[in-house]
């Protein structure tokens, strides 16, 4: 940044840490990328910045159209394990997961897999980008994140007959969608609340959409 101005220091680590940091102080603004636990709402001031879209993303060798949410659940609790119960070829399915901790994960089991645990036999990864560099190197490989993470290396597939889209989150209608937060223990003041301020304002609403999201601000990307 320009000389004389704060310097920003990001890491990254999940939404659990991200709030934990923002509890104990050791950060002064934490992320989440779930909703608050009550508890975590009585300790902590949150600002929503953006939602985001969890889409379910298969290799681009994959016919795959779309999937249900209870496909979903099936899928990734293992009691449909060959993709040729879902119209494909006779081959396993490889299951690519979160680790526990993460934001998208947590998002991902409250929505879609509700009661149903992830099998054991999933691949943990521990970042939306290696769930993509997995799904992308094996052709019978299905995980989900971000939906401003999916690139040409990978292809979305329809939730409930809904394409994940900008258009779909921020209307809601499709059914797995985040809030993205800012944390801070007590009001923020000085370079923290300028900051939150400058990502709440036109040109950092902006800069999220570029980057995937969708902007809580109604008029930006409209």
């Amino acid at each position: 940044m320009a000389k004389g101005k704060p310097s920003v220091n990001v890491q990254g680590g999940g939404s659990s840490a991200g709030i934990q940091a923002a509890e104990t102080g050791a950060a002064q603004i934490g992320m989440s990328s779930r909703e608050l636990k009550p508890d975590e709402k009585a300790a902590l001031r949150e600002f929503p910045i953006a939602h985001d879209a969890i889409a379910i993303i298969v290799n681009p060798a994959n016919h795959l159209e779309g999937l249900t949410s209870a496909q979903v659940r099936g899928i990734f609790s293992g009691v449909i394990r060959n993709w040729r119960d879902l119209g494909g070829p006779d081959k396993p399915i490889t299951v690519i997961s979160r680790e526990e901790g993460s934001g998208t994960r947590g998002s991902f089991d409250e929505m879609i897999m509700k009661d149903a645990e992830v099998t054991p036999a999933a691949l943990v990864q521990d970042s939306n980008g290696s769930v993509r560099e997995t799904v992308a190197s094996d052709p019978y490989a299905i995980g989900y994140l971000s939906l401003g993470l999916v690139d040409q290396r990978v292809r979305a597939v329809k939730l409930d007959g809904v394409t994940p889209t900008l258009a779909t989150a921020r209307s809601k209608e499709y059914p797995v969608v985040r809030p993205f937060l800012f944390l801070t223990r007590g009001e923020p003041t000085g370079a923290v609340k300028d900051f939150i301020a400058f990502v709440l304002g036109p040109e950092g609403q902006k800069t999220l959409l570029r980057e995937g999201l969708v902007p809580i601000d109604p008029n930006v990307g409209q």
